[in-house]
């Protein structure tokens, strides 16, 4: 059907713009339905259409390449001499300097020059452009700052596959470098192409590795001597004991035999401050602390089964999984084991078993770190499961006098503040670091910072409390800088934190002598009463209506 409407306009009317008004609606053309058609359709209910408005973006990542940065250095020697001078002979240099000084021309040169440097002096003297005129209210802005955190520096495993940050180590010297050992602790990792190195890292140099340390076997720890800045010592996957001298390259001065060496990975290796500086310990998860001298490191000089029966049995030994030694206490050390149990123990016992001093349950699973408070040393802590606890030694077989809240994630590694002694770092699966100050706050953290998304392992505080090096299970060692208020000391910090832990101390020991008092008197009340025989399925019956009646209140609760 076509449909065609003419317009006419007078030729005269060409051309004229046009001049619109508002009129009524008029029907120009009524098009009836064709009932031919109504086979035809369809009907469609409901009919849906999206409408937005907004803008259509995009979303896309790019990462620059990394720039490789090198350090070059210039060696600057005299010159200025002339040719017949020979400016390493004495004679000839004071010969010449004499004839210089005797001419006319130094003399008139050096006058000159004279008035000017004195008056440059006088200039500087007369204002000092350094001078700090409001250092008080300086110091008391940054008091009042807020904890906070940031990453300066990632350092990568050069490596792929990727391989666990498992242990960091600082440099003595000014924490100049760091040594991270590489190892993958996943069960039955048989990986061919897997490497086994582990690396220093100089920290102006971040890019490339300063020295690859080549063992035989993956490195699970490795610690610097703090006496001997050119040793590394280091603890195996396959059980040996290795150290190497920097000075002298990668490869490894010396290593334990198979045969007298741990049959376990070594989770923990640490020095022993004696006079040369050569000996150190180990433990592992083969139940065994073995002591040895870098000098003759064919076997142990010691050994240490840990059995808290007291046995020396090691068919019962307990696994060592992190292992902590003070230097203030030069006989005593810490051991966790993967039973969530912590001993500590004294090397000046007479008999291995005596040497087993204390014996602390801390954790359901295993503690995955134990360190002590470097401003107290009988005052420890401990991370494992979902939390973190602080124990003393003045406090026998008793639970900890302070701990924190349960994490949704696990915990997995801790350390103290070495500035502030009621300050420490934790670490999680979750890939979060938190900073308590328990001086101030015990029930949330003073400062939590997302590291990354990949698990934390291995944690690491430089001296100055100031950088605090975290590494994740994908090799990757996160650098974190903290605000002067986390890393400097405040007035009476120090005194106001042993009154708080000895004021924690007395109070669970008042709760463990009610404790057992309740005990004995429940005791005696069973002894006085008749034995009276239960019935096992009333006693049934009665634990089920508890357990019930139990959920319909913490469902209530909820």
């Amino acid at each position: 059907m076509e449909i065609k409407y003419e317009y006419s306009r007078k030729r005269s009317e060409f051309g004229r713009p046009c001049n619109f008004s508002d009129l009524l609606a008029e029907v120009t053309v009524d098009i009836p339905p064709d009932p031919n058609l109504a086979e035809d359709f369809i009907p469609q209910d409901p009919v849906d259409f999206a409408v937005q408005e907004g803008p259509v973006l995009a979303m896309h990542e790019v990462n620059t390449e990394r720039a490789q940065v090198t350090i070059r250095g210039v060696n600057h020697v005299e010159g200025g001499w002339p040719k017949h001078v020979d400016p390493k002979n004495p004679e000839l240099t004071t010969r010449y300097r004499e004839e210089v000084e005797r001419e006319e021309v130094y003399t008139k040169t050096v006058q000159r020059l004279g008035f000017v440097v004195e008056h440059y002096i006088r200039q500087n003297n007369t204002i000092d452009i350094y001078e700090e005129y409001f250092e008080e209210e300086e110091d008391e802005e940054e008091e009042e700052d807020h904890p906070s955190a940031k990453i300066i520096t990632v350092i990568r495993d050069p490596n792929n596959p990727r391989r666990m940050a498992t242990h960091l180590s600082w440099h003595p010297d000014g924490n100049r470098a760091v040594a991270v050992a590489y190892c993958s602790l996943d069960f039955q990792d048989s990986r061919k192409d897997l490497n086994i190195d582990s690396y220093v890292w100089d920290l102006e140099k971040p890019y490339a590795p300063e020295l690859t340390l080549k063992p035989s076997s993956p490195v699970v720890t490795l610690e610097y001597n703090s006496k001997d800045w050119y040793h590394i010592l280091g603890g195996c996957y396959n059980g040996q004991i290795v150290y190497w001298d920097t000075r002298k390259g990668g490869l490894p001065m010396e290593m334990t035999p198979v045969e007298f060496s741990h049959r376990d990975p070594v989770y923990g290796a640490c020095w022993l401050p004696s006079r040369t500086g050569t000996e150190c310990f180990s433990g592992s998860t083969d139940g065994q602390v073995l002591w040895w001298d870098i000098r003759k490191m064919s076997q142990p000089s010691e050994r240490l089964i840990l059995d808290i029966s007291r046995q020396d049995q090691l068919k019962d030994a307990l696994g060592a999984i992190s292992l902590d030694f003070a230097p203030i206490l030069p006989t005593k050390f810490l051991v966790g084991t993967e039973q969530g149990i912590i001993i500590s123990c004294n090397r000046d016992a007479k008999t291995p078993p005596e040497k087993i001093a204390n014996i602390f349950r801390s954790h359901i699973g295993a503690v995955y770190r134990v360190t002590r408070n470097p401003f107290f040393p009988k005052v420890f802590l401990s991370v494992g499961d979902w939390t973190a606890r602080i124990w003393t030694e003045e406090l026998m077989d008793s639970s900890s006098i302070m701990e924190t809240k349960y994490h949704s994630s696990y915990l997995m590694n801790v350390c103290w503040s070495p500035v502030k002694p009621a300050v420490f770092v934790t670490v999680r699966s979750d890939g979060v670091l938190d900073i308590w100050d328990f001086l101030f706050h015990q029930k949330q953290p003073s400062l939590t910072f997302k590291v990354s998304n990949d698990p934390l392992l291995s944690l690491c505080s430089q001296d100055n409390g100031r950088i605090i090096g975290c590494g994740t299970n994908t090799g990757n060692v996160s650098l974190l800088e903290l605000s002067p208020g986390l890393c400097t000391m405040r007035k009476n910090e120090k005194t106001l934190t042993s009154t708080m832990f000895d004021r924690e101390a007395r109070r669970e020991k008042v709760l463990q002598d009610k404790y057992k008092e309740r005990l004995l008197r429940e005791q005696e009340r069973l002894r006085a009463q008749p034995e009276q025989q239960e019935d096992p399925v009333q006693t049934f019956k009665q634990a089920q209506e508890d357990f019930l009646s139990n959920i319909k209140a913490e469902r209530r609760r909820r």
